[in-house]
């Protein structure tokens, strides 16, 4: 038999982008794009194609009492605007400040952040455990939020793993350069590149990134900077770093005020950047802080290690009383407010945030499928079950760090 050359002519196509697929002009077709509030007809307003939630007035219209499909609704318009929409929505109202920001703010410890002068900003890596351990009341009212949980899944699904990073930029702190995120938006272009095309989709849907403003921000502060659809632009993991894709970036970003509380979630393939802190009040000047939170999907690898076991070690006697409050409930894998009190939903939004919904990978020789399942006990499981049981801090722990040797090779 007759085989073809390997260098010959071959009709199937190329597996990944070619140099040439890289094209401004269709980049500016896509992000010329105009929505208004009825596309989104559950937002309280659009504003420069950003839509905008207000979660305040959700929960307090007796005229519209949140339900399931109510819940659901929502979820389906963030899902499309995260997927074929503008790839950005604010939630106003979603959070009250968090006390882990003043003992954040008095550390003496300075981290880089990524796409940003040295000096400029402060990241705190991590800050999800370091929270926990410091201050576990106010971590867990923070994790508590129902409407975390319904974000993430609406984009995710379940079992997703919830990271965080404070981030301060202080007065006359830099602009960031526009830039596309985790994962390939970490990968150099040449890595980039030898990944095939369809895997620059995928991307997108391991990943939800948001933040939190635990400060007013006003545009003079520098809050991020979006460009609407650019998450739709196919190969844009090899066209954000291009020269003129960024002045383009520059020529037609969006930027919103926030309040302290409010919440912003984007598409990690939105073509964003930290604006310019150029705001000076009083003698020290402003200084703008958010928490960053990257949720992962169970399928994908977050970009930070969470250890669950000493995080759920030093909440479990507040997180007990916090299900004892909700009457011995927490809430079914749905979070519907039409079965479950809000209490008994905060419960369940926190195991989610805290401990690890997916069970994979694992040794199945000691840790094999429960007999009426296909997968073994998650993290998540174990901490539902030990709240069912009345379980002590140390039994809970204890079955915890077994499953984890258990898993080992």
């Amino acid at each position: 038999m007759n085989r073809p050359a390997m260098n010959g002519h071959t009709s199937i196509p190329s597996r990944l982008y070619q140099p040439e697929s890289v094209n401004l002009d269709d980049f500016k077709a896509i992000c010329s794009r105009q929505i208004d509030k009825t596309t989104y007809p559950l937002a309280c307003t659009v504003e420069q194609n950003v839509p905008i939630y207000d979660l305040a007035a959700l929960e307090a219209d007796p005229q519209q009492p949140i339900t399931a499909t109510a819940i659901s609704n929502l979820q389906d318009e963030w899902h499309h605007i995260l997927h074929k929409g503008p790839g950005i929505f604010v939630l106003r109202g979603m959070y009250a400040p968090s006390r882990i920001i003043a003992k954040e703010r008095a550390s003496p410890t300075s981290k880089g952040d990524h796409f940003a002068a040295g000096g400029t900003n402060d990241r705190i890596w991590n800050s999800f455990s370091k929270h926990a351990l410091e201050d576990p009341a106010p971590f867990i009212e923070y994790y508590s939020n129902p409407w975390l949980a319904t974000v993430c899944s609406s984009w995710l699904g379940p079992g997703y793993r919830v990271t965080a990073q404070v981030n301060a930029v202080h007065p006359g702190g830099a602009a960031q350069e526009s830039h596309r995120d985790y994962h390939l938006g970490f990968q150099d272009a040449d890595s980039c590149a030898a990944y095939p095309g369809p895997t620059h989709l995928t991307s997108q849907f391991l990943t939800l990134q948001g933040a939190v403003a635990h400060s007013d921000m006003p545009v003079e502060s520098g809050p991020t900077r979006f460009l609407p659809f650019s998450q739709t632009y196919a190969p844009g993991y090899l066209a954000w770093r291009r020269p003129e894709f960024r002045a383009f970036f520059l020529e037609r970003f969006v930027a919103l005020p926030m309040g302290v509380g409010d919440g912003v979630f984007f598409n990690p393939a939105l073509f964003h950047a930290a604006g310019a802190n150029v705001m000076e009040a009083g003698s020290g000047g402003f200084r703008r802080v958010a928490n960053l939170l990257q949720v992962s999907s169970a399928f994908g690898k977050a970009m930070e290690m969470v250890d669950a076991v000493p995080l759920i070690e030093r909440c479990w006697n507040g997180l007990v009383k916090r299900y004892q409050d909700a009457g011995g409930m927490f809430a079914g894998s749905d979070l519907d407010p039409e079965k479950y009190s809000r209490e008994a939903r905060e419960v369940r939004a926190f195991i989610q945030a805290v401990a690890e919904g997916y069970p994979f990978p694992t040794n199945l020789d000691r840790r094999p499928p429960a007999p009426s399942g296909m997968a073994p006990e998650s993290e998540q499981d174990v901490v539902m079950r030990a709240l069912e049981g009345g379980w002590s801090r140390e039994k809970v722990v204890d079955t915890l760090r077994q499953m984890r040797l258990d898993s080992q090779p």
